[in-house]
């Protein structure tokens, strides 16, 4: 009971470090951070943006949505991401949106089928949120539509799997962090690429699924193995997968799929409920295998695979 009470205040400490250094309303004019605010169903829904300086303004961009984890947002997850600095090196726009919740802008969740918090027992509409970023968004910089993508940590990496299952057309790929297929319903209309990165050790959503020892929210999570085995189905991918390993990463690749589709694994032996590369999610959070550079591995997947 002491550790979930001190895990819920990090998670509190941390909203609330990240929404004090948020600007509200700014149009971003050139280069920077900024964040932006919409009403999608009579809510106030906003996201952060940033806009790198070596972007081409001449030139569609590509764009990846980077979604927190249950009890985070947006500034916390730029912050354990480092995805900013990823998009500063190889010239993509990078959003940050902020999922919902009952204090606004702090312990915000992502409403990802089965999971969570708030937003799944509201049933928020968060699919719909995110088409409406994106058609804002365009109307601030340019967005190559075959180069959209999305990714996620726990929570926000159920959710990007809820978006490959409803709004597939949209989105050439989606990337989960220590978050599994969460959504009875998904049926994807068409094939996309899909890569998951999780941890054997991981006590807040187990590798193996069911209750996790360290979660708070009690839900039957599903299994990595399920989670990929509904995806290289979905895609008509292999059934075994071609492997490597380096270290205490083992890297499988289900391949080739239908439509230039592809299913990758990233399994870290050892590996807890953190952003690998990164820092922990949370203050008290699990720390992060250093043995892979989530962000890069993610970028490099996205940058392979943009819509047919």
């Amino acid at each position: 009971m002491k550790r979930a009470l001190l895990i819920a205040l990090g998670w509190l400490l941390c909203a609330g470090c990240a929404l004090s250094s948020l600007s509200g309303g700014a149009r971003p004019s050139a280069a920077g951070d900024f964040t932006r605010s919409l009403v999608v169903d009579g809510q106030r829904r906003t996201y952060q943006v940033h806009i790198p300086p070596s972007l081409d303004p001449a030139q569609p961009a590509a764009l990846v949505l980077v979604f927190h984890g249950g009890g985070g947002n947006a500034e916390s997850m730029a912050r354990v991401s480092h995805f900013s600095q990823e998009a500063d090196r190889s010239g993509f726009v990078v959003v940050y949106p902020n999922g919902n919740g009952r204090l606004e802008e702090k312990v915000l969740t992502w409403n990802g089928g089965a999971c969570c918090g708030y937003a799944q027992s509201k049933n928020i509409d968060d699919v719909g949120f995110v088409r409406a970023l994106i058609a804002d968004l365009e109307t601030l910089v340019a967005v190559d539509p075959k180069r959209i993508y999305a990714t996620g940590i726990s929570n926000g990496g159920i959710f990007s799997y809820r978006l490959a299952c409803d709004a597939a057309p949209l989105f050439a790929a989606v990337a989960s962090v220590a978050g599994t297929l969460n959504y009875s319903a998904c049926a994807p209309s068409e094939p996309l690429a899909v890569l998951h990165i999780h941890g054997t050790a991981d006590a807040h959503l187990p590798y193996n699924g069911g209750v996790g020892e360290e979660s708070r929210i009690g839900v039957d999570f599903v299994s990595v193995p399920e989670t990929i085995r509904f995806w290289t189905q979905a895609n008509g991918c292999p059934a075994q997968p071609q492997q490597t390993r380096s270290g205490s990463v083992v890297h499988d690749i289900y391949a080739p799929c239908r439509a230039g589709a592809v299913v990758e694994l990233y399994t870290i032996e050892g590996g807890l409920h953190a952003w690998p590369g990164g820092i922990p999610a949370w203050q008290g959070g699990d720390e992060p295998s250093m043995e892979m550079d989530a962000t890069a591995v993610i970028w490099q997947f996205f940058a392979a695979h943009p819509k047919p």
